[in-house]
């Protein structure tokens, strides 16, 4: 069935954060599953009480940046050799915290906990910190189900691996450059659209219209993709972290302040949505494919 509506736009950039809170990987393409795009959110660092650890916590996650080669999951670091994780690799099992749900994972092992102890004890001048936490990596286990809200899925359930809380979030370029036109004209410098972890970039919208969109729908070739957006995303102080430096300065979230608080949230400041999958597991998204959905003008 040829996809219809009343908005198209198209895929513009595809992201991929293997590891929670650490820099992105942008795709050609990416295989949709039911827990959003293949691999996202599929690792996370946590602290010794197995609590999960942010760039709110950590800013420099920003700096570690992960590259699939060869099947391993390959993370640099300034100041730190590389680490090799196997995509293959099961070590012991655990019980981690995020958010307020308690899932079942899978220890990485001793040499990934000490490179993230390591390098989360340096300070801004490289000298090791003294007291410092400790801190591992750990793999969602694939067989548990962790459900997305079903408040704002309507009672659907919808999977996450360690996503903050649905599976795909949906920015558009128009909304970014309406934000980068505000700081400029405030005196600040514009922002990449990294800043605020996208899944799915969309260009031929207007500033915003993805708050506005219902299903949305893509021809991935044999496989008819249907997604659904659920909930405004609300925003943390992450986009007040550079990903280039891990430096934190507040002109993004003040800028979003003035004109992004969201009556659905109870005034919170979003930018983008949330959204889950509806059809189309096992579809491969590419950039340049066009996606339709009705849109309230209301």
């Amino acid at each position: 069935m040829q996809p219809c509506g009343d908005a198209s736009a198209r895929l513009a950039r595809l992201f991929i954060y293997p590891v929670k809170s650490c820099a992105g990987v942008e795709l050609q393409e990416a295989v949709l599953t039911e827990t959003g795009l293949d691999l996202d959110r599929a690792w996370m660092v946590v602290d010794a009480q197995g609590v999960f650890v942010t760039q709110r916590e950590q800013p420099q996650l920003a700096l570690v940046r992960p590259q699939f080669i060869g099947g391993e999951l390959v993370l640099r670091a300034p100041g730190m050799l590389a680490l090799h994780v196997s995509l293959n690799s099961v070590e012991q099992s655990a019980t981690v915290t995020v958010w307020d749900d308690a899932v079942p994972a899978y220890d990485m092992g001793p040499l990934a906990a000490q490179w993230f102890t390591d390098f989360l004890s340096l300070s801004a001048s490289g000298a090791p910190v003294a007291g410092a936490a400790n801190y591992r990596l750990v793999r969602f286990d694939p067989a548990h189900k962790r459900l997305s809200s079903l408040k704002w899925t309507g009672g659907l359930e919808a999977l996450n691996q360690f996503n903050d809380g649905f599976p795909l979030l949906v920015l558009s370029e128009a909304s970014l450059l309406d934000l980068n036109e505000r700081l400029v004209a405030a005196g600040h410098s514009p922002v990449g659209i990294e800043r605020f972890r996208p899944n799915i970039v969309l260009s031929g919208l207007q500033a915003h219209d993805e708050d506005r969109l219902g299903l949305m729908q893509i021809d991935a070739g044999r496989i008819q993709v249907v997604l659904k957006p659920v909930k405004p995303c609300p925003r943390c102080p992450i986009p007040n972290i550079d990903p280039a430096t891990a430096a934190s300065s507040p002109e993004v979230g003040d800028t979003l302040q003035a004109y992004r608080q969201d009556a659905r949230l109870n005034g919170a400041v979003t930018f983008g949505m949330d959204v889950i999958v509806m059809q189309g597991v096992g579809a491969v998204l590419q950039l340049g494919q066009t996606l339709f959905a009705d849109i309230d003008f209301g």
